[in-house]
């Protein structure tokens, strides 16, 4: 495998061999130093085209922390915000000599055209391509789910988890459709009829418009954050009316199985699709996910440049 540009690129055994490795790489951050020398002497891009705070500093660490050197690409400011096109800008970062770019683009499919072309020989992982997907934040979200809900098992079977909100704007809910059903999760999109992409009912998940009807049966709940930057037309009341029916408040919390953990893959709407005191409560995860997204990126890296994972006990 040379790039990850969609979870349909990993068969279930190499998604697990992924959170594998991001088990071993964890140990490497919990650690006084940091580093592994895996990846000395190559060079990452994070390309973003796209304004972006958790996804590209979490790639930033992870290629660090793997000892690479790391180019930081953002379009404000740069050639791209000047008109510059996807080819012109892959071939800059060719004669850098980049080993590897990291993309978000606000068009989708951008992270595919750039890996199928003869503009650069590097390997290309998909940050976020409009409205399409995003694996790694797909697999981050499955490791924090295996860690916290599977006791050992390698993959997600048997549990339910519920992503609710903005379905149509989402890429997070896509890859997460994709992999958490791959790795035997039962999945349930919530969200009103107007947020809910044509074609949904193909995907392999429940389909719900009724978030009090599906909280008490989950094992997990996604919140998504409303995103309103790509909405040009109303797609709810308002936010009060959005808040009363899918928003996550104390008194659903209630209703949830005693096991079962928040999670929200941010920025975060406190007020709106998550009150302040659920996102703070002992069940979130959230901020667990973002350094939980370190290990997962290395583990991601590692593989997509080694050719290789790391096997359980290796870095003990």
């Amino acid at each position: 495998m040379k790039h990850l540009l969609s979870i349909n690129d990993l068969s279930e055994v190499e998604a697990v061999a992924i959170l594998d490795t991001a088990t071993e790489l964890a140990r490497v951050s919990d650690a006084p130093m940091k580093k592994l020398p895996t990846l000395r002497g190559r060079t990452i891009v994070n390309l973003f085209a796209e304004d972006s705070t958790r996804t590209r500093i979490s790639f930033e660490a992870a290629a660090k922390r793997l000892s690479a050197d790391v180019i930081n690409f953002s379009a404000k400011g740069s050639s791209v915000s000047k008109g510059e096109s996807l080819k012109d800008t892959a071939q800059t970062l060719q004669a850098m000599g980049a080993d590897a770019v990291i993309i978000r683009h606000q068009a989708s499919g951008a992270a595919h055209r750039l890996a199928t072309s003869q503009w650069m020989s590097g390997t290309v992982i998909n940050a976020g391509d409009g409205t399409h997907e995003h694996p790694s934040q797909a697999l981050l979200d499955a490791y924090t789910l295996r860690k916290h809900l599977m006791h050992g098992q390698k993959n997600l079977q048997g549990i339910h988890v519920a992503i609710v909100g903005d379905i149509l704007h989402s890429r997070v809910a896509r890859s997460n459709v994709l992999l958490l059903s791959k790795l035997g999760a039962k999945v349930s999109v919530v969200a009103p009829p107007t947020l809910l992409p044509v074609g949904v009912h193909s995907w392999p998940a429940t389909v719900s418009y009724d978030l009090d009807d599906v909280i008490p049966n989950i094992d997990a709940i996604m919140m998504l954050r409303v995103q309103s930057e790509r909405m040009n037309e109303l797609y709810f009341p308002n936010a009060r009316e959005y808040s009363r029916y899918f928003g996550l408040n104390t008194d659903r919390v209630k209703r949830m199985k005693k096991e079962s953990i928040i999670m929200h893959p941010g920025p975060m709407n406190r007020g709106l699709e998550i009150t302040a005191d659920v996102a703070d409560s002992a069940r979130s995860v959230i901020v667990e996910q973002v350094s939980n997204g370190v290990s997962v990126r290395m583990a991601i890296l590692y593989t997509l440049l080694t050719g290789e994972g790391i096997e359980s006990g290796a870095l003990a």
